[in-house]
């Protein structure tokens, strides 16, 4: 019976490992970018690695490196990945209504590896998601990610100096292609986006907060205010068809 559960579970493994290898390959050009981008914002090997074995997303991954060539403080740069990074609360959740039952601790485990990529092919698989196949899922993206980080690094390693230094101007045209995708799909990102510019502009040049905090700040009020006024036009809307 042991044996046949097992069997099971490395079945399920398998199928997750051969689902995931698409999303492993998209991964590898925008690791070795990050890995090279770390590389000429002063990060060391060690660094740059372990930023991406213990934190392991991809748009935070940038901010921070943006963050830390600005010079923001520590708690600013948690704060911002962490409001950058909330959507997986709800990811996490709708996912554990679709994932088998299973100890928490194995949850808790795979649920650190889930991305937006590994999320959509989930969420999509028909019927329960086993462990098995989530584990196999995450394990090949996150491999991925952390070997494209380093063979990044080292590829920027071997750059000319000059070279490196100005890769930095990358960061900004890498948070462009991340941005131009989502506001053509929805006006709102538009708004969102420009909003906080604004925000960021009057924080920045009143020198009201420091280059961490105005981020934050302009971040969280433009969030707040576009939600605001989405929620007013939907009690309007509902009123009218009443």
């Amino acid at each position: 019976m042991a044996e046949l559960a097992m069997n099971k579970t490395q079945s399920e493994f398998r199928k997750g490992f051969q689902s995931g290898i698409s999303i492993a390959i998209g991964y590898i050009p925008v690791a070795l970018t990050f890995g090279l981008l770390a590389k000429t914002t002063g990060l060391s090997l060690g660094e740059t690695v372990l930023m991406s074995l213990i934190v392991f997303a991809g748009a935070s991954q940038y901010i921070s490196l943006s963050l830390l060539t600005l010079g923001t403080g520590i708690f600013e740069i948690i704060l911002t990945t962490f409001i950058v990074n909330i959507r997986h609360f709800l990811m996490s959740s709708s996912l554990n209504e679709k994932c088998e039952d299973d100890h928490l601790v194995n949850k808790a485990l795979y649920s650190f590896g889930i991305t937006d990529e590994s999320f959509s092919v989930a969420a999509m698989r028909e019927g329960t998601v086993t462990t098995g196949y989530m584990f196999g899922l995450n394990i090949i993206g996150y491999m991925s990610w952390v070997m494209g980080t380093g063979f990044g690094f080292l590829l920027g390693a071997s750059l000319p100096q000059t070279l490196q230094e100005s890769m930095t101007v990358a960061l900004y045209a890498m948070f462009i292609g991340l941005l131009v995708p989502s506001m053509k799909k929805s006006v709102k990102v538009v708004f969102l986006a420009a909003l906080s510019a604004c925000f960021n502009t009057i924080f920045s040049l009143t020198n009201a907060l420091s280059t961490g905090w105005s981020i934050v700040a302009a971040t969280l009020l433009s969030a707040v205010i576009i939600e605001l006024i989405e929620g007013f036009k939907r009690k309007k809307g509902g009123k009218e068809d009443e």
